[in-house]
């Protein structure tokens, strides 16, 4: 017997375990300090009342025999994905039912999906990046290469011709850079992929904080992308899931690559692997895409938007270069007076009692960046931002 060896190449331990082993050393060191958390993307508005609403229907109907349900259709309930569809189709994209999937978040479906591809498949993800889309890879034994984001290209790399990937990665807005690509910007990716035969693979978790003019949302705003990429979307960020679990992959029928439709071995490996997200999960998704959920999940974002213009006003005062914030809950920020993001983690720990999340972490382009989100209450926000002030304006 022989466990997979690829394990043995990662990393001892993930990113934001070594934050929270720092930050708890810290606390249990300083009892009495308040120790404010802007380093993890998790939120901390409630559910909105017509999803709880929803699921609270939903228990009653499995409580009774007449309308109690058992397995659901691994692929997702046939109310939820009407219910996408009708989303993307009032943004003027076409989708068909049976191309959404209904999962228990984005996180598994990025690394799931690789269960369709070769091993020999070369990867090509953005540095600095998510942690997870290396991590699968390498478990995967494939091999990497990356895209530098840099201060240079506004962290967002456009393709390389010289490049050959086949396996292409697209977070936008990024995390963990905030950065937002146009649609332009993405035809030229879709372009890319197309003429290369490739696969992108593009993350849209963070789409419901783009505002700006031109920009993306869905990668299926550009011309072909239905012909190359695959796009995962959550309910975390967008409507407060992150512990209930919900979101969703698009993979065209257009998507076939060899003869080989993507669409059929996805449906194939979910139904095989896979049982579904609960139907009470699943009634409380469809109540986010309702008159009513919408106007209380913009409520809950319009908080996190403020925190993000908060926090963008403090590093605006400070003269300190930074990226996200205005399309995303992300701020990306050069580190001022530090090289070493650890280094900087530790300073704004120790004197300012505000936690982030070090660059270094992301890739060797998060060297000498350090990342914040808006994702704390409105009150830790603006004291964090005040804290962050006092300190670096000495």
């Amino acid at each position: 017997m022989k466990f997979n060896a690829n394990y043995q190449k990662l990393k001892e331990s993930y990113l934001f375990s070594d934050i929270a082993h720092r930050v708890n050393a810290y606390t249990a060191a300083h009892p009495d300090q308040k120790v404010l958390r802007m380093g993890i993307g998790d939120v901390t508005l409630p559910l909105a009342p017509a999803v709880i609403a929803a699921m609270e229907k939903a228990v009653a109907e499995m409580g009774k025999k007449e309308t109690f349900r058992g397995y659901g259709p691994e692929q997702g309930y046939d109310f939820l994905r009407e219910a996408i569809r009708a989303d993307y189709a009032a943004r003027g994209i076409s989708l068909a039912a049976d191309e959404i999937f209904i999962s228990d978040g984005a996180k598994s479906d990025v690394g799931n999906i690789l269960d369709l591809f070769d091993a020999d498949n070369t990867v090509l993800v953005p540095d600095p990046v998510y942690p997870v889309y290396v991590d699968t890879n390498v478990m995967a034994g494939r091999r990497i290469l990356f895209a530098d984001a840099t201060r240079a290209n506004g962290f967002l790399p456009m393709p390389d011709p010289k490049t050959e990937a086949d396996i292409i990665y697209i977070c936008s807005p990024n995390n963990p850079t905030g950065a937002a690509y146009s649609v332009e910007q993405l035809q030229a990716w879709v372009d890319y992929a197309n003429a290369r035969g490739a696969v992108i693979l593009y993350d849209a978790a963070y789409e419901r904080f783009v505002a700006g003019e031109g920009l993306a949302r869905s990668i299926f705003e550009t011309k072909g992308a239905e012909d190359c990429a695959i796009e995962f979307c959550s309910l975390s960020k967008t409507a407060g899931f992150t512990g209930t679990r919900c979101g969703y992959t698009v993979v065209p029928h257009a998507l076939v690559r060899g003869g080989v439709h993507c669409n059929k071995l996805w449906l194939r490996r979910q139904t095989t692997k896979f049982n579904g997200v609960s139907y009470i999960v699943q009634r409380g998704a469809e109540a986010v895409f309702t008159e009513e959920g919408k106007k209380q999940i913009e409520a809950n974002l319009a908080v996190y938007r403020r925190n993000a213009r908060r926090l963008s006003s403090c590093l605006d005062e400070l003269g300190i270069f930074y990226t996200g914030g205005k399309n995303s809950p992300y701020l990306w920020l050069e580190c001022p007076g530090f090289t070493d993001s650890w280094k900087f983690f530790d300073y704004l720990l120790e004197e300012a009692n505000v936690v982030g999340t070090p660059g270094s972490g992301f890739g060797k382009n998060g060297e000498g960046f350090f990342r914040l989100t808006a994702f704390a209450s409105e009150e830790a926000t603006e004291e964090a931002a005040e804290r962050i002030r006092r300190l670096l304006r000495r």
